[in-house]
């Protein structure tokens, strides 16, 4: 037969989780802005290396797209 463990110390609702919730706002965090860090990265070695942009124009566009990313991913205060 299956052996039947005492599951008396287990309260269902009583665990706090404020590790596990700051854990996960820093993972989402950290991989919201590390992609936005590759997408502007890949925007100017892509423009640089595969068109006729040159190092100016690829830089303006990256720093564009690290803009709009920037205003797009900051945190917004709580709507309460």
């Amino acid at each position: 037969m299956a052996d039947h463990h005492d599951h008396s110390d287990y309260v269902p609702g009583e665990m706090d989780v404020h590790q596990q919730q700051h854990s996960y706002e820093l993972f989402t965090s950290l991989t919201k802005w590390l992609s936005l860090h590759l997408a502007v990265v890949l925007t100017f070695l892509v423009l640089l290396t595969c068109t006729k942009t040159g190092f100016i124009g690829s830089l303006i566009a990256a720093v564009v797209v690290a803009a709009v990313g920037w205003f797009m991913l900051k945190k917004k205060p709580d709507q309460h």
